[in-house]
């Protein structure tokens, strides 16, 4: 039997995080603290504040991925260090875009015999600004050549999210939203001539509208624009913004026709970081041909070592929510988004027959032809209630769904709307459907609290 001295000695600190300093009053917020603090401490304790935040996987509202499969997670802690923009630096990962690049470019249809031209962007909206940016490049440089003035360019869309508000904002341009028609939810070809002239950059067609999620008819936008040239000599192109569809149509509708089948289309952009189902912060811009991106817009780097041609709003941004979106395509392939998207139009067609068959709801969007989503709005717009606050009562239980009026001409119609996405299954929207129908029991037999102010969703 082995014998063992007992030494004396002061005992070890007891060194639990919540007894810790930093545990025993509020953190710091609007001055750095003087001293270090222990690791797990200040980690245990800011997990703590984000608890409070939302769920993510009940936020129905965003567009955005919420969910990602453990390699993902393994492949952003190992891109952690790097740096996009330094393709002298990390030369695999700028292969790896250059990847990406190819196979949306192939996706897309881009035309035998062309060279596509194309970047990630940190999501859809700088690759949306980057594709206005060349649409208004190359108006100017035209009417340059023809001795005609180049200061008052506007763009043509119809109910469009912010970033193109912003894009005409930021870089001056006009532009000229299309109001909805009375039964419409985007923009109609017939609508386009009284809005295009001489001064229009191009027309933006949305692949997933934005309020309803529905698709603009690219191709019958393409034939009114050719017809307006008939008539004016006017060649107006087509911008593409298929931030959520851009990475749903291929699969689930791969016969239609809104890409580069379309000779109009100039250039598409879609959020990988969206039904892409890449981590937040990537998005994609492909051009149909190199020579419509103006050289001018392209910045050569030199001091981070090697000639580097880059076109980007950023500077410094990471790489591995690039590596991840080439991992899902690589082994999702064809096959697997097809049948996560089909999943989710599933799912999102069977909660519109559940909305439906409530009573006092009619749906706007089913489902059918455009992204997995459903939107409805009050049958009755004298209901004892208002949508507002039905989506108050959804968070009581967690759940995010925004209410909001749709644009100019319709903001006398207030809708709802559902997203489903990769990771949010048939059992949650079960149990969503159940907590509708709560609600509206609730809502019908106390009263409406009538929220007075749209919550804020803004995804």
């Amino acid at each position: 039997m082995g014998l063992h001295r007992v030494r004396s000695g002061p005992s070890s600190p007891f060194d639990d995080v919540y007894t810790m300093p930093i545990s025993e009053r509020s953190l710091p917020k609007y001055r750095m603290p003087d001293q270090t603090t222990d690791a797990r401490a200040v980690r245990a304790l800011i997990e703590d504040e984000l608890a409070l935040d939302g769920n993510a996987s009940q936020n129905l509202a965003t567009f955005c991925t919420t969910w990602a499969e453990p390699e993902v997670h393994r492949l952003m802690d190992v891109c952690l260090d790097k740096n996009m923009i330094d393709k002298d630096e990390y030369p695999q990962t700028a292969e790896i875009e250059n990847r990406c690049v190819h196979i949306l470019a192939d996706l897309w249809h881009s035309p035998a015999g062309e060279a596509p031209m194309g970047c990630s962007t940190t999501g859809s909206s700088e690759a949306a600004m980057l594709g206005g940016l060349a649409l208004k490049w190359r108006w100017r440089e035209r009417r340059r050549a023809e001795g005609k003035p180049a200061d008052r360019p506007n763009l043509v869309c119809g109910p469009v999210q912010v970033c193109w508000e912003k894009f005409a904002r930021y870089f001056d341009v006009e532009l000229r939203q299309v109001p909805l028609e009375a039964d419409a939810t985007g923009l109609r070809p017939h609508q386009l001539r009284p809005y295009v002239d001489e001064n229009t950059i191009g027309v933006v067609a949305i692949l997933g509208v934005t309020f309803t999620c529905d698709y603009e008819p690219v191709a019958e936008l393409s034939r009114e624009l050719d017809a307006i040239q008939d008539a004016t000599g006017l060649d107006v192109p087509i911008h593409v913004d298929a931030a959520s569809g851009g990475f749903i149509a291929p699969f689930l509708e791969p016969g239609l026709r809104w890409d580069f089948r379309v000779p109009r289309v100039a250039s598409v952009n879609a959020s990988g970081h969206k039904y892409g189902m890449a981590p937040l912060g990537v998005g994609w811009v492909v051009w149909r041909a190199a020579d419509l991106l103006p050289e001018d817009l392209v910045f050569r780097v030199n001091y981070l070592g090697g000639d580097m041609p880059t076109f980007a709003l950023n500077f410094s941004r990471p790489g591995g929510e690039i590596v991840a979106q080439y991992y899902n395509l690589l082994r999702l392939g064809r096959e697997g988004y097809r049948k996560v998207h089909t999943a989710c139009r599933e799912t999102a067609r069977w909660l519109a027959g559940e909305i439906a068959s409530m009573g006092p709801f009619t749906p706007v969007y089913d489902g059918h032809g455009g992204l997995p989503a459903v939107t409805w709005t009050l049958s009755d717009p004298a209901a004892p209630f208002t949508l507002y606050d039905l989506s108050d009562q959804l968070r009581r239980r967690g759940w995010q769904v925004p209410a909001y009026p749709l644009p100019p001409d319709r903001e006398q119609t207030v809708v709802q709307r559902v997203l489903v996405r990769h990771g949010t299954g048939r059992d949650k929207i079960a149990l969503l459907a159940r907590d509708l129908r709560t609600a509206v029991e609730r809502l019908g037999t106390i009263g409406a609290v009538h929220v007075s102010e749209q919550p804020g969703f803004h995804h």
